[in-house]
């Protein structure tokens, strides 16, 4: 297959590929304040390829000129109990293990700031966030932490750490190599830890996510290619695991120029380049399912909502090119709600609207949070089926 531009994490490898999608929302995570807006938001194209050099994914047609994050990104999860319980249990965990106290932390990406703050208000530690969509909101600050509203660039690797965080961002980097290398740059001579968080490709390609697969995310790390990513740059990597049932991988790093690269990978390698292989399969069948599905409620009169208005949320919508048979869809985000949803313009509602909806069916989007939604609509009264898709 050709391709015109250099490869990620391994661009000597072949690519096998995988699907596509044409004119996708660029940004699932920018809502839109009116309707005809939402429908007319800018799209892209998706030719997913699978690098079975080492074991990652990525979209070949990604146009890194499309995308801007800016204060109208909105992607924190951070008003879900069931993501702050994991959340929470993330940044004790780091915190014991790397007994962060009175330590200087830098988060890549640090979004709205939960996180940071999250690690810095107890433990006297002293933190920098850097993110282009930071907006300044009361109630989400601490006296020991400074946001900078900009990406995390060359100018700011002077600010030492003890730790480097970095989650969901690095699938949103087009050359991640580039990347890494400015982070090891950065960390220089200190003894710093890095820890990152990502999208788990195994979960997608396995478990059939495939509303995982978005326009944001250029490249789709499985655990033997996000190792390998940290040790062609000078890291040695003291563990990957596969976390939020399986959802997401976290990487635990530390500097070591003399660090070798995996010496057999085969046999896992030649494991996922089956499931990747597999993968396209799936994914029709499941878009096939689901579009029968939607068809056949609508045919009976049903009307449901879609729980979730973030990137799964977007993806299954737009994918099922949806009409009537949506009302609406649901999110706890307060900021979210008011807006309209890129691509099908559906219009973001609060729990309590669902009230007057009165919806035949619920679609949620992720397994995770079914016994937080369930228990949503139970207290407000609502005993609609909830379907997981």
């Amino acid at each position: 297959m050709n391709h015109s531009k250099k490869l990620p994490v391994c661009p000597e490898s072949d690519v096998l590929s995988l699907i596509e999608m044409k004119q996708v929302p660029v940004h699932c995570n920018v809502l839109w304040p009116t309707r005809g807006e939402a429908i007319n938001a800018p799209r892209g194209d998706i030719r997913l390829g699978y690098l079975p050099g080492c074991g990652h994914t990525c979209n070949l047609d990604f146009d890194p000129s499309l995308m801007e994050y800016t204060q109208e990104y909105e992607n924190s999860l951070h008003f879900s109990p069931r993501f702050q319980e994991y959340a929470t249990a993330l940044a004790e965990g780091l915190i014991a293990k790397y007994d962060l106290h009175d330590k200087d932390i830098v988060e890549i990406g640090a979004g709205k700031g939960d996180f940071l703050i999250m690690m810095c208000s107890k433990q006297g530690n002293r933190g920098w966030g850097y993110d282009p969509s930071y907006v300044p909101e009361e109630g989400y600050t601490a006296p020991n932490v400074t946001f900078v509203q900009d990406f995390y660039t060359e100018k700011y690797t002077h600010q030492r750490a003890d730790l480097i965080v970095c989650r969901h961002v690095l699938e949103h980097i087009e050359d991640p190599d580039a990347f890494i290398a400015q982070v090891r740059r950065a960390v220089g001579d200190q003894k710093s830890v890095v820890f990152f968080e990502v999208p788990n490709s195994l979960w997608t390609l396995r478990q059939g996510g495939i509303w995982d697969v978005i326009y944001e995310h250029c490249s789709y790390y499985s655990p033997l290619s996000l190792a390998y990513l940290f040790q062609r740059h000078g890291f040695k990597v003291l563990a990957v695991n596969e976390v939020f049932g399986g959802q997401f991988l976290t990487i635990e790093a530390v500097p070591d120029d003399g660090a070798d690269l995996p010496q057999d990978a085969s046999a896992e390698l030649a494991q996922l380049t089956a499931d990747a292989r597999s993968f396209a399969a799936h994914y029709q069948a499941k878009r096939d399912e689901w579009q029968a599905r939607l068809a056949a409620l609508a045919g009976a009169g049903k009307r449901g909502v879609v729980w979730g208005a973030g990137s799964k949320g977007v993806t299954f919508l737009n994918a099922m090119a949806t009409g009537e048979e949506i009302a609406a869809v649901v999110d706890i985000n307060p900021r979210k709600q008011g807006k309209y949803v890129p691509g099908t313009g559906q219009q973001i509602v609060p729990p309590l609207e669902l009230v007057n909806i009165r919806p035949d069916f619920v679609i949620i989007m992720n397994a995770n949070y079914r016994d937080e939604i369930g228990k949503m609509l139970a207290d407000i009264g609502i005993g609609a089926d909830i379907l997981v898709a």
